[in-house]
């Protein structure tokens, strides 16, 4: 798998939407919440160099999104049964960043400069079945 993949957990089902007050929602749909961290943690409790504790482990980690255009209420991909590795819908860096770009109507191809000879915002595909909320 690769080191920038991760399992992104998406908040908020359909059904729950009833909860918040009108505002919230109208800033949510305008708005995106990313919650991800750089790496996961180590599948078993390290025990080394004096200190116990689970150590940075960056080949499966999670992200929780809601908002703009993310479609609430599912989870995609999944880890091993050691929460070591992806198992299943594994997520590079490059798409997580399109998906994002592209549910706040971003193209992701977008040049980062005026000159237009930058690169892109994300070279990434887009997620389709996360977008579209």
């Amino acid at each position: 798998m690769s080191r920038d993949s991760a399992i992104i957990k998406l908040m908020f089902s359909p059904g729950e939407w009833f909860r918040f007050p009108k505002q919230l929602l109208k800033i949510l749909s305008l708005n995106e919440v990313v919650l991800i961290g750089e790496f996961g943690r180590t599948p078993k409790i390290s025990r080394g160099a004096g200190a116990i504790g689970r150590d940075h482990w960056p080949n499966c980690y999670s992200a929780m999104v809601a908002g703009a255009g993310i479609r609430g209420g599912q989870v995609y991909g999944a880890s091993d049964s050691q929460a070591a590795y992806v198992a299943n819908h594994p997520v590079t860096l490059e798409d997580f960043t399109a998906t994002m770009l592209h549910t706040l109507g971003i193209d992701p191809a977008t040049r980062l400069s005026p000159d237009g000879f930058s690169r892109p915002a994300s070279t990434g595909e887009v997620i389709e079945s996360l977008a579209g909320g």
